[in-house]
């Protein structure tokens, strides 16, 4: 071992700790333990993927011919498969994608007769929908009548004319998955190392040999590159490159769950024919997510910074203004939460998968933006064809454990089940997060994971402490103290989500969580 800590070597090293980084590592410990997943962040899914919109979307949105469209389609008909033995949530909920006067341009619109206007809209928008889907794969589509819609979803505008449902789109937690891929890796034998930056990819004679970090050097005849927005950076520190990733900001909105849940049943999006503006959105939507609270969002806005994960009151009303027309009774009082992520794209707006020809070894999972949640299992179908070619056994082990149990969710279980718990471990009968119903036990369980949460964030990616109305204001002091206990370092050593981000202002009581 290097005096840092990072083994001398490893047969592969995945640079991310993504959605993409992680589900490859998950995967390659199927085949050999000796895999290094290493990222510059606090934690696993601590970058585009934390700030994810969770949809596992269809493919429906996706440009026919692009290497999106093809992933994401087998990517979705492979999730059930994907997260089995994970221990987290996958929901099929679908989309209800919402035809209105809007769905066709002002100047389109007005050059037809009304009664050609209302058949469009009403027979040949929803036919077309649904040949797009078939061309590309997507099963299941139907065709949905004004009365369905409002069936279906009462709190759309009364303007909606027709729908269609897809039952394929999905709903997951992406910063759970993240996490339960990075444990499973671990469990199988994979090591992680966070807080480690990569400064160099190591290539002689065409040949990688490894990767130099700033805690030290790994040896390595493969490289994952899968490291999000830096991917072109890294591409060319291993003679690689060739393409660039210009950053694109995504916001969202949260609300509170007691007042928005079921306020939408499925994902539900308004149809719009595009323009002669080139888009790269797929216009976003309200999204019930898996616990219950109602989402809007994701806009898209383009930035030159990587790191700009800020939201504006004007980005805000941007999305307000939006969604209004589609949902014009959403409870905006109930907003509870603001937050942004920046994708990857590259300016080809596809994905770049596939093995350096100036490096053997190295590997570019490039460009991965949305829909690279839904697209994962495919990817990794993909990338492992490359890996085998370049040495990684073909042969399955036997011994590769194929379960990551859940750990204990309080507020899902029973009272019998509580009170068992309860009675192996007192401390999860004292509730820190009155919004969340969470324990002290589950933080404690959490600062001594597999992959430990160091900072309020980590711990909130993994019980949801803070997640409620209240966003932390009666729990943050209290997860604060628990963790800084457990890491045995005094409590104004607590950071938020990682070195800069510290929770208190010295020598004074002041959280911000």
């Amino acid at each position: 071992m290097t005096p840092a800590g990072l083994p001398e070597s490893a047969q592969v090293v995945v640079i991310g700790a993504g959605v993409s980084g992680c589900s490859i590592a998950r995967e390659l410990t199927k085949y050999t333990p000796d895999i290094v997943i290493i990222d510059r962040e606090s934690d696993v899914a601590d970058a585009t993927t934390k700030a994810n919109n969770a949809e596992v979307h269809s493919g429906i949105g996706e440009k026919i011919g692009t290497l999106k469209a093809k992933l994401n389609v087998r990517g979705n008909a492979l999730y059930d498969d994907f997260v089995s033995g994970l221990g987290v949530d996958f929901r099929r909920q679908g989309l209800l994608i919402v035809i209105t006067p809007r769905t066709l341009p002002e100047e389109v619109a007005a050059r037809m007769p009304r009664s050609v206007h209302d058949f469009v809209l009403k027979q040949v928008m929803p036919r077309l929908i649904m040949l797009n889907a078939r061309r590309k794969g997507i099963p299941g589509l139907r065709m949905v009548s004004r009365a369905e819609v409002y069936r279906m979803e009462p709190h759309v505008t009364r303007s909606a004319v027709a729908g269609v449902f897809d039952p394929t789109y999905g709903m997951v937690a992406p910063y759970k998955l993240t996490i339960a891929l990075a444990e499973h890796s671990v469990m199988n034998g994979a090591r992680v190392f966070l807080n480690t930056e990569v400064s160099g990819v190591n290539v002689k004679d065409g040949r990688v040999l490894g990767v130099t970090t700033n805690r030290g050097d790994i040896r390595a005849p493969i490289v994952v590159n899968a490291a999000g927005v830096f991917a072109d950076e890294v591409a060319d520190m291993a003679g690689a490159g060739g393409f660039r990733i210009h950053p694109r900001k995504g916001a969202s909105l949260l609300f509170d769950r007691e007042e928005t849940r079921e306020y939408v049943h499925s994902s539900v999006s308004e149809f719009r024919v595009r323009g002669k503006t080139k888009a790269h959105s797929k216009g976003g939507g309200a999204m019930p997510t898996l616990e219950g609270n109602l989402q809007l969002g994701p806009t898209a806005i383009e930035t030159d910074d990587k790191f700009d994960t800020s939201i504006s009151a004007e980005e805000i009303q941007e999305i307000f203004d939006r969604f209004y027309y589609l949902l014009p009774d959403f409870p905006r009082s109930a907003m509870i939460s603001a937050f942004s992520g920046i994708r990857a794209p590259t300016e080809e707006e596809d994905f770049i998968i596939g093995p350096s020809e100036a490096a053997r070894g190295f590997v570019n999972v490039a460009g991965i933006q949305s829909p690279g949640l839904a697209s994962a299992p495919a990817i990794v179908e993909m990338v492992m064809v490359f890996l085998h070619d370049l040495g990684v056994p073909r042969q399955p082990r036997s011994d590769f454990d194929p379960v990551r149990p859940a750990p204990p969710r309080f507020a899902e279980l029973s009272n019998e089940e509580r009170d068992r718990l309860i009675a192996g471990d007192p401390r999860y009968g004292h509730v820190i997060c009155r919004c969340e119903q969470v324990t002290e036990a589950e933080v404690v369980n959490a600062a001594h994971g597999i992959i430990p949460a160091t900072t309020m964030d980590g711990v909130k990616r993994r019980t949801r402490t803070g997640m409620g109305r209240c966003q932390g204001g009666f729990c943050g002091y209290r997860v604060a103290q628990i963790l800084a206990r457990e890491m045995g370092v005094p409590v104004t050593d607590m950071t938020k989500d990682g070195d800069g981000s510290w929770v208190f202002t010295t020598g004074k009581k002041t959280i911000a969580v």
